[in-house]
């Protein structure tokens, strides 16, 4: 509800004046938008648009929500990141079979590798291409939680130190809160920068199923 809000509101009447709130939805727009064209290329990239910019945008306001104190964050948990990576895995796969039927197998055995070494070089191909569902989900979940928790931890010292005596209030009580701001508008940028990591990423496994590089 919140996203559609903010693209209502952004583009409310189709109004040509130009403001803050519709260069925001602009931006975010053609910024997932020359991602997605330039990982994927022009044609196959016009059709993966919708999802990456879906991930994006669902990925950045459910981290921005988190934020917001007795929230919850569906990406802080390992449960919801890994099905979500998990499922673009398995997407990622049928989209190399179907395009590429037993050529898709390739991917495991770079050009010019010696025979002997084939077994061994599939067998570690492998396991980098399964790890690759799961390292993506992985990823988004612990810079979440670690942020998360750190904020919690810097609030306990927080309210320990305003509860003090005078001098700690002065010193640890007022530190705390300086940490917590800092790390606070740290969390917003984060919110920004692992929806982008997820998204591309999202782009280059699907890059990579397509043109099996």
């Amino acid at each position: 509800m919140f996203t559609i809000l903010f693209y209502l509101y952004g583009t409310f009447k189709n109004n040509i004046k130009i403001n803050g709130w519709s260069l925001s939805t602009e931006a975010i727009y053609f910024t997932i938008y020359n991602m997605v064209v330039g990982q994927i290329g022009l044609v196959l990239g016009l059709f993966f648009f919708v999802l990456i910019f879906v991930l994006f945008i669902y990925i950045f306001f459910s981290n921005l929500v988190g934020l917001i104190p007795y929230n919850f964050a569906t990406t802080s948990h390992l449960i919801s990141t890994l099905s979500m990576s998990s499922s673009i895995w398995f997407g990622v796969t049928i989209i190399g079979l179907v395009l590429h039927a037993l050529k898709f197998f390739t991917v495991f055995c770079p050009d010019g590798t010696p025979l002997v070494l084939v077994p061994l070089l599939a067998l570690i191909e492998l396991i980098s291409y399964i790890g690759k569902g799961l390292s993506l989900g992985i990823r988004l979940g612990a810079n979440l939680i670690s942020g998360h928790l750190l904020l919690l931890i810097l609030v306990g010292f927080g309210y320990l130190g305003l509860t003090a005596t005078l001098g700690i209030r002065l010193t640890g009580g007022s530190t705390a809160i300086i940490l917590i701001t800092a790390i606070s508008g740290l969390e917003l940028a984060i919110a920004g920068i692992q929806s982008y990591v997820y998204s591309i990423l999202s782009s280059s496994y699907i890059k990579d199923s397509v043109s099996l590089h």
